[in-house]
């Protein structure tokens, strides 16, 4: 990654490894790359354990954050409220959010598609 040439002008490099390895990245990745965290708890600070918030995230200096994943949606129960609890919580904590709005197999197969990223 940190041989990779870009102008930081045009684009935004982030990369989010799993939480355990993010201090790590951090360490190796030099000024150019950004680390992510890939989820933000949908509370605040508070006693939540194993949720990370983002003003934890914040904290530890980060400014990204990755919410809505296909897999916490189906695997978790994450309804688009749930998700959009965790985007408010991340703009109050000053995080910049990657959104994943993508649709299931299922719903692109069927010609969903279009349907489900309005919503």
């Amino acid at each position: 990654m940190n041989a990779l040439k870009f102008d930081p002008a045009k684009v935004e490099v982030v990369v989010a490894p799993v939480s355990v390895h993010i201090s790590s990245a951090k360490a190796m990745l030099n000024e150019n790359t950004q680390v992510a965290a890939q989820n933000a708890s949908a509370t605040k600070n508070g006693a939540f354990t194993g949720e990370i918030s983002a003003e934890q995230i914040k904290d530890f200096g980060l400014n990204w954050v990755i919410l809505g994943h296909s897999e916490r949606r189906t695997l978790f129960g994450e309804t688009n409220d749930v998700v959009a609890q965790k985007v408010l919580r991340a703009q109050e904590a000053g995080l910049h959010t990657i959104l994943c709005i993508g649709e299931t197999l299922a719903e692109r197969e069927s010609g969903k598609t279009n349907e489900v990223l309005k919503t």
